[in-house]
């Protein structure tokens, strides 16, 4: 068998990672970090964040797990950046992706 696929320790995906997965995500207003450029909008899960911030000059979402280091949460290589012409293309089809979620469950 190849190396490739999904691994047994990834967690699934959505709002259903923690118990009570219909409650809405926690909002915050800034990360803990030094860095004041980020803008922390919610917490997905525990470990999974939704942040604004700049990066080499752009503004982007981001959506990324974060991990702990030393006490810090930093974070993780898994995620995407989203700049603001594909951030706005996900937010136009939002209505469709939820009617596609709701026939797929």
């Amino acid at each position: 068998m190849s190396g490739r696929g999904k691994r047994k320790d990834d967690e699934t995906y959505g709002s259903g990672d923690e118990p009570g997965g219909n409650q809405p995500p926690k909002k915050s207003s800034r990360k803990d970090s030094d860095d004041g450029d980020d803008v922390v909008v919610c917490e997905i899960s525990k470990n999974r964040r939704v942040s604004v911030r700049n990066w080499q000059g752009k503004v982007v979402v981001d959506i990324r797990e974060f991990y702990v280091k030393d006490g810090k949460q930093m974070p993780g290589k898994k995620g995407i950046s989203l700049t603001m012409d594909q951030w706005n293309v996900l937010r136009d089809h939002v209505e469709e992706i939820d009617k596609a979620v709701s026939e797929n469950s």
